[in-house]
């Protein structure tokens, strides 16, 4: 664990459970091994070198997971619907429609995603929490 100003680092070990999960590139590894650092915040005062538990409520988690991974979808296959009721009401035989409203959508979902991703990283209930000190450091 370091403390950056207000910021705490805290260096963690991959589970077994990460190697099934379809986004474990995505994760911020250290050197490409099974250490990884997060950032959390320490309302309980730890001090570096100490051994804690991180905790994530359970809702905070399933909403950014939503945003993160579902809604780009979800607009690239309405931007689809979209583009296919143009082609259809133009009498266009042509998919182009469809795939540029499908492609339109879908930077409209990232680009929205980056900036509510943003905001809620501000709020304290979208980041890991230290909770308890399992080992405290030497010294």
């Amino acid at each position: 664990m370091r403390v950056d100003g207000a910021d705490t680092r805290v260096k963690t070990i991959r589970g077994d459970a990460c190697e099934s999960c379809s986004s474990k590139a995505a994760c911020h590894t250290m050197g490409g091994g099974r250490e990884m650092e997060v950032s959390a915040l320490n309302p309980i005062g730890a001090r570096v070198g100490d051994r804690v538990v991180l905790k994530m409520d359970t809702l905070p988690f399933l909403k950014g997971t939503f945003l993160v991974y579902m809604f780009p979808i979800l607009l690239l296959v309405g931007g689809a619907a979209l583009g296919e009721w143009i082609s259809l009401s133009s009498n266009l035989q042509s998919p182009l429609p469809s795939v540029l409203s499908a492609f339109g959508g879908l930077a409209c979902g990232l680009l929205f995603m980056k900036r509510i991703a943003n905001r809620l990283a501000q709020k304290t209930d979208y980041r890991p929490r230290i909770v308890r000190v399992i080992g405290r450091a030497l010294g």
